[in-house]
C-alpha cells in the first residue's frame, strides 16, 4: 500500500478508507484528551486570529507551536521521501509511515500516562496535542504523495466540497453538454462519488470509535489505531521486491539502448515490482531505450500491470522509449485486465528477449537519425 504511487482508483479508495478512520479516531482523543483537534487546521488558524485580536499571546504561542508541528510533519514526510530517492530505496514511502507508526505509538502511552496520572498537568496539553499533529501532518503529506494528490485522509473539508461538485455530475450529467458524456464515465463519477462518501464515512467511523474505546480503556485507548496502522506497514515490509538489474555487455553496440532483467525474489510466490517509476530517475542520462525483461516474472496483478504503465508514461514524457520482453499471453491479459494494454505500443510488446533488443537498437537508430 505505501511502496509506490497509487496508479489506480481501487489503489487510492483503499489507501483512503484505510487511513481516514485514522485521522479520524486520532482527532477524536485530541479533542476528548485536551479539548483541541490535531488532524487539520481551518480552525487552529481562525483561532490564533481571535487570540491575537484578544491580545492572548501565551494561547497564541501555544496555536502557531500546534500549526507548526503539523507543517513540521508534512515537512519531514518530503525529506524522508527525498532521502528514500536518493539512496535508490525501493520503497520510499515506507519510512514516512513507520515514523508515523511510532508517534502514534508515543502518543498512546502518552494518554496511558495521563490516565494513570503519570503526566504533568503543565505539559500534557503540549505533548498531547504536538505529537498527534506532527504524525497527522506527516500521513496528509506521505498520501498526498501516493495518490498522486488526488486523496487527502487528515480532513474532510475538501472531501465534502469534491463530494458536492461529483453529485452535481451525476444529477445534471443528462443535460445540456453532459449528454455527450460515455457511460465509462459517468461510471467512474459514480465511483468517485462513492470513495468520497467513503472517506467521509471512515473518518466519522473512526471518531465514534476513538470516543467508544477512551470511555471504555482509556488508558489503552490508542492501542487499536496504531496496532492497525503497524499491521499496514509491516504488510508492505514483508512482501519481497523483485530486483530490476542491468544485463552487462548487452547494450555496448548501442550505447543509448539498455537491457534490464526483472527477476523475482527466491521462493517469493508473492512478490511486486519495485517503485519503477522512481527506479527510472536513476538511469544514465544517455541511456534513451530501456529493454525490461520481464520473463521470469510469470503472471502479473493489476499492480504491477500499472506500475508497468506509469514507467512507460514516465519515460514517454522524459523522450524515452520502453520495450517489453517476455510478454506472454498472462502478461497480456493482465494489461488487458488492469486497463493499460492500449497505452502501449503493440510493437513494444515483445515474447522475447531478441525480438525486443532488435526493437530496441531500431528505435535507437531512430533516435539518432532525428538528432542529425
Amino acid at each position: 500500500m505505501f511502496q509506490a504511487q497509487a496508479h489506480s482508483f481501487q489503489q487510492q479508495a483503499r489507501l483512503a478508507i484505510s487511513l481516514s478512520w485514522i485521522a479520524g479516531y486520532t482527532n477524536a482523543l485530541t479533542l476528548l484528551t485536551c479539548g483541541q483537534v490535531t488532524s487539520h487546521l481551518s480552525g487552529t488558524v481562525s483561532q490564533i486570529g481571535v487570540e491575537v485580536a484578544e491580545l492572548r499571546w501565551t494561547n497564541t504561542g501555544y496555536l502557531l507551536g500546534l500549526l507548526g508541528m503539523f507543517l513540521l510533519g508534512a515537512f519531514a514526510s518530503g525529506a524522508m521521501t527525498e532521502f528514500g530517492r536518493l539512496r535508490r530505496m525501493q520503497s520510499i514511502y515506507v519510512l514516512p509511515m513507520v515514523v508515523e507508526a511510532v508517534m502514534l505509538g508515543g502518543f498512546a502511552l502518552l494518554i496511558d500516562w495521563q490516565a494513570t496520572a503519570n503526566l504533568q498537568t503543565a505539559n500534557a496539553r503540549l505533548w498531547l496535542t504536538f505529537l498527534p499533529a506532527f504524525a497527522m501532518g506527516l500521513q496528509n503529506a506521505t498520501i498526498t504523495r501516493i495518490s498522486g494528490g488526488v486523496v487527502r485522509t487528515t480532513h474532510v473539508t475538501g472531501v465534502v466540497t469534491d463530494l458536492g461538485l461529483e453529485l452535481s455530475k451525476l444529477t445534471f450529467g443528462r443535460l445540456g453538454r453532459r449528454r455527450a458524456r460515455t457511460g465509462a464515465r459517468a461510471t467512474q463519477d459514480r465511483w468517485r462519488a462513492l470513495m468520497l462518501a467513503s472517506i467521509l464515512a471512515s473518518f466519522a467511523l473512526g471518531a465514534g470509535l476513538g470516543t467508544i474505546a477512551f470511555d471504555l480503556f482509556e488508558a489503552y485507548s490508542m492501542l487499536p489505531a496504531v496496532v492497525f496502522l503497524g499491521f499496514l506497514t509491516m504488510q508492505d515490509l514483508l512482501v519481497p521486491i523483485a530486483a530490476v538489474e542491468l544485463r552487462p555487455g548487452q547494450h555496448d553496440g548501442a550505447p543509448i539502448v539498455a537491457i534490464y532483467h526483472a527477476e523475482p525474489p527466491a521462493d517469493g510466490k508473492r512478490f511486486r515490482l519495485p517503485d519503477l517509476a522512481n527506479w527510472a530517475s536513476t538511469l544514465d542520462d544517455h541511456v534513451r531505450v530501456i529493454v525490461l525483461d520481464l520473463d521470469n516474472l510469470g503472471a502479473m496483478g493489476d499492480r504491477s500491470a500499472l506500475e508497468l504503465r506509469a514507467l512507460m508514461l514516465h519515460l514517454r514524457e522524459d523522450g524515452r522509449h520502453l520495450v517489453l520482453a517476455g510478454v506472454g499471453e498472462r502478461q497480456l491479459a493482465a494489461l488487458h485486465h488492469a486497463g493499460v494494454l492500449l497505452d502501449f505500443d503493440a510493437d513494444d510488446l515483445c515474447t522475447d528477449l531478441p525480438t525486443a533488443a532488435l526493437r530496441g537498437e531500431r528505435l535507437a537508430e531512430d533516435l539518432a537519425a532525428a538528432a542529425d
